[in-house]
């Protein structure tokens, strides 16, 4: 324990602030602003992250009939789509996306993939290589809405339709495209397709991206028509939605939007069953796993007609089987009705058949409590092949069960993640309508964050795989060459899921739990989704909007965690502990006598006491002088007197403080993995209490690298932590404790045993027969070679 001095009358603390140490940022600046980073605002943005007052979006509404070919897995379809202009400017081309052309045999995709070859490939990587499934849209004509053709140009997955006329502002136009493909297998990879089970030879179809689709045009980059490549998903604007889903008559359908002819394909049984649903309170079978099955047997050789409308979405998926077990609950959300439906095969039972819908339920709920309320009518989730896919109403998800109706506990809460995820994608970002082609974690990661909160109100203590900081640390600290920024394209992002998911997933946790607290981030996180509801935000619209509506600067935070590869990694180099000196002579000089007496002799001193009888001086008392008998901690008149002197010139309140029993403790914190986080610090008193300080990040704002930081406390404290909660993604914990601390482990015994080595050629060659020395003293005498 130091003791300081306190001097004159504005008590400063002698050697309390290392200014130089802690006046120059490093080199760098973390905590500049992003101002020069973000795009400038306007009149269609603005600098709060709101909308601006002539802010627009297009319009694309749709009339689709198409008709599922149950024989040949193929599909065809024809589609009128009008197309209203809502920008300033005026478009001579639109934009389609064909995002079927994937599977194209010359497409991009396959054109770009990397692999590589070992000693060893499965079956399943061969098939990947030689594949020749003929896939890829078919467009048989284009036509205007005078039914002549329009001059076309397909690049990959985009196509230019040229217009015979420029389309003005406010203008609209209508064209008609028919076109076919083949669907693929689902079970080899793709966000549709179908799954062929070969005990019932049954397929199950889930649809989506089966026609083609209006691409986005906005303020922020005209036509956004990067090719679609795999990874960087779906950029769509709004519109109504009729689609006509043509399938064998014994198949059911469900889709995005409200059934339109509910009593044209659906029994009187289905019918009554479905008005149960809607004042249930639990989930009400309209078809059951019986007649489900019973279905799998037949083959019907007519068709149906399912018709489907939705209003203001940005896409449209579909599925249709004979397998399909369908039950529904009805909930109601702010108000309004909800219908809350899942579609399964039996093989999905009995995970699908309890928890599927429950967990729509639960998600519309919690989401629509965190976001904006749900305003769609229904919504759905479908179990095949696909083991997750988003798309407005619907959504595909994985999770099967073994074929005995067991399941591990992993399968359980892997399902259960997977529909909390897919359906919550129904608000980020099918109604918050971000950029998924550009920015994949504006969606997947704003999800995946309030997929977290949802988790954690279905069941307590529930194994979210991502949300907390402890779970991104390893891959915080991998290999800088094997990470991205979360502000890359979606199509370079390295190491996806810990990217687009996991990474703004925590960062969001770490600003509502440790930077700005729960009231301000949930009030800020609302307002964004509140703003950008059925419009196409920006990451700058997102930055601004939560700093807008909290009050807190937030650029440092963006920078270090969306722009860098940084990580959390703060240390806590040394305490040193102070007190305040008394000045009292005898006070002050009595303690260092006590110190004195208590310090360690050396060794070289406790052996000398020993080895030399007598020193010469102690031989020849002559020799001594006043220095021999001098103590300087002995307390003198003129001690007194200064003492004295001294407290005349304090105040009443100054000398209460000399008397305080304060401990002052000084703390060296160094910055390791460069991301500059708070500094959550944990104190143990002596008397095993605890106390817990956050220090805003904001302390390393003049350097960037190292701090020091004084801690007054009343009660003496015997260890300091950082993060004791690991609520920063701090990657290593070995350097957050002071005393430091050994991290406890533990090693399994177990008999070694001697290491055989495997047979040799021979030995392999001849185990199955007799020894070559048994065969060479059975062979004849005199036979030949």
């Amino acid at each position: 324990m130091r003791r300081f001095l306190l001097a004159g009358l504005g008590l400063a603390l002698t050697g309390l602030l290392p200014a130089a140490a802690q006046t120059t940022n490093s080199g760098t600046d973390k905590f500049a602003q992003l101002e020069t980073m973000l795009p400038t605002p306007n009149s269609y943005r603005t600098a709060s992250g709101a909308p601006g007052s002539d802010y627009w979006q297009q319009r694309a509404d749709y009339d689709i009939k198409v008709t599922l070919d149950d024989a040949k897995q193929a599909i065809t379809g024809r589609e009128t789509i009008t197309y209203t202009n809502l920008s300033p400017d005026v478009l001579p081309y639109l934009w389609v996306q064909l995002d079927q052309n994937i599977w194209d045999k010359n497409s991009m995709t396959t054109a770009t993939e990397v692999n590589s070859l070992s000693d060893k490939v499965s079956f399943r990587t061969l098939e990947t290589l030689v594949d020749d499934f003929d896939g890829g849209f078919r467009i048989e004509s284009v036509t205007g809405k005078d039914g002549k053709a329009l001059h076309t140009v397909t690049n990959h997955t985009m196509m230019r339709v040229d217009l015979p006329a420029p389309l003005r502002p406010h203008q609209s136009v209508s064209f008609s495209v028919k076109w076919h493909y083949n669907i693929n297998d689902a079970t080899k990879g793709g966000r549709c397709g179908y799954e062929y089970f070969p005990a019932d030879k049954n397929y199950l179809y889930e649809m989506a991206q089966f026609y083609p689709r209006m691409a986005v045009y906005s303020d922020n980059q005209g036509w956004q028509h990067k090719q679609f490549l795999g990874t960087g998903e779906f950029t769509l604007p709004f519109g109504d939605y009729k689609v006509s889903i043509t399938a064998p008559a014994d198949h059911v359908v469900g889709a995005t939007g409200t059934l339109q002819n509910a009593a044209q394909v659906m029994s009187a049984t289905q019918l009554k069953r479905m008005e149960q649903a809607k004042t249930a309170k639990k989930p009400v079978l309209i078809v059951s796993q019986d007649e489900a099955v019973k279905a799998e047997g037949g083959r019907a050789t007519g068709t149906k007609t399912w018709t489907y409308v939705a209003k203001n979405v940005r896409d449209f998926a579909w599925c249709s089987s004979r397998k399909f077990i369908w039950d529904a609950m009805q909930i109601t959300q702010s108000g309004k009705p909800v219908l809350c439906m899942s579609y399964y095969p039996k093989e999905g039972n009995p995970l699908w058949g309890q928890y599927s819908t429950q967990v729509v339920a639960h998600t519309i709920k919690t989401y629509s409590k965190y976001t904006i309320p749900y305003a769609y009518p229904v919504a759905i989730s479908v179990h095949g092949a696909i083991g997750g896919m988003e798309y407005p109403m619907i959504c595909f998800n994985g999770g099967r069960p073994q074929k005995d109706g067991t399941y591990s506990a992993q399968v359980k809460y892997g399902m259960i993640s997977v529909i909390i995820h897919e359906v919550g994608h129904n608000f980020f970002p099918m109604i918050v309508n971000s950029d998924e082609r550009q920015w994949s974690w504006m969606d997947e990661g704003l999800n995946s964050f309030t997929q977290f909160l949802t988790e954690q109100e279905w069941e307590r203590n529930y194994p979210s795989r991502r949300g907390e900081p402890r779970n991104i640390a390893a891959y915080m600290a991998t290999d800088k060459s094997l990470q991205t920024p979360i502000m890359t394209n979606s199509e370079s992002v390295l190491q996806f899921g810990n990217n687009a998911y996991g990474k703004p997933a925590t960062a969001l946790n770490i600003l509502r739990e440790t930077v700005m607290g729960r009231e301000l981030f949930d009030y800020a996180f609302k307002t964004y989704a509140q703003r950008w509801a059925y419009k196409h935000p920006t990451p700058a619209d997102f930055f601004r909007t939560m700093e807008d509506a909290s009050a807190v600067d937030l650029d440092w935070f963006w920078r270090g965690w969306f722009y860098t590869t940084e990580h959390t990694d703060l240390a806590l180099e040394s305490v040193k502990a102070y007190s305040a000196s008394t000045g009292n002579p005898q006070v002050e000089n009595a303690r260092l006598q006590q110190q004195k007496a208590a310090a360690p002799q050396s060794i070289s001193a406790q052996r000398n006491a020993t080895e030399i009888p007598k020193t010469l001086v102690e031989e020849k008392p002559e020799l001594k002088d006043f220095y021999n008998s001098y103590d300087p901690l002995a307390v003198t008149p003129a001690d007194q007197q200064r003492y004295a002197t001294m407290l005349s010139t304090l105040t009443d309140e100054q000398k209460q403080r000399l008397g305080d029993a304060q401990n002052f403790y000084e703390l060296s914190f160094r910055n390791v993995g460069g991301l500059v986080m708070p500094i959550v610090l944990q104190m143990t008193y002596a008397d095993n209490t605890q106390e817990i300080q956050t220090i805003p990040a904001e302390i390393w704002r003049r350097n960037n690298a190292e701090v020091t930081k004084v801690i007054v406390t009343k009660k003496p404290v015997i260890s300091f932590v950082i993060d004791p909660f690991q609520q920063t993604a701090d990657t290593d914990l070995s350097n957050n404790a002071f005393p430091r601390q050994p991290a406890a482990s533990r090693f399994e015994l177990f008999q070694q045993q001697q290491q055989q080595s495997p047979p040799n050629p021979m030995q392999q060659q001849t185990s199955r027969t007799s020894s070559p020395m048994q065969k060479l003293e059975q062979k004849p005498v005199g036979s030949g070679q």
